[in-house]
């Protein structure tokens, strides 16, 4: 999995339209299996969860993404960090309705 956590700055005419992109982009790539996203004012946390680390590595020098990665340190983001982790176990609950 990759776990994004980034700090928008006030330059950031744009994003949400190349995050939207950048989403139905990840789904399109082989060996993606998901994600999770929270914002709350300029604070967010993405996980994406990828099939094995070689997905993990096309995913970030794929064309689109490396154009929105340039971006992101120009314009977008006044900081972000990056957190590579392997799933060692997932499983969730969910109440009834």
């Amino acid at each position: 999995m990759v776990v994004f956590v980034s700090q928008l700055s006030s330059e950031n005419e744009g994003y949400a339209e190349a995050a939207q992109c950048m989403m139905q982009l990840a789904n399109e790539q082989s060996g993606f299996l998901g994600v999770d996203s929270v914002r709350e004012n300029k604070t967010g946390i993405t996980v994406s969860y990828w099939k094995d680390e070689s997905s993990i590595l096309s995913w970030k020098q794929q064309q689109e993404h490396m154009h929105a990665q340039k971006m992101g340190r120009s314009q977008w983001y006044d900081e972000y960090s990056i957190h590579i982790a392997k799933v060692e176990r997932s499983y969730n609950f969910k109440r009834d309705a």
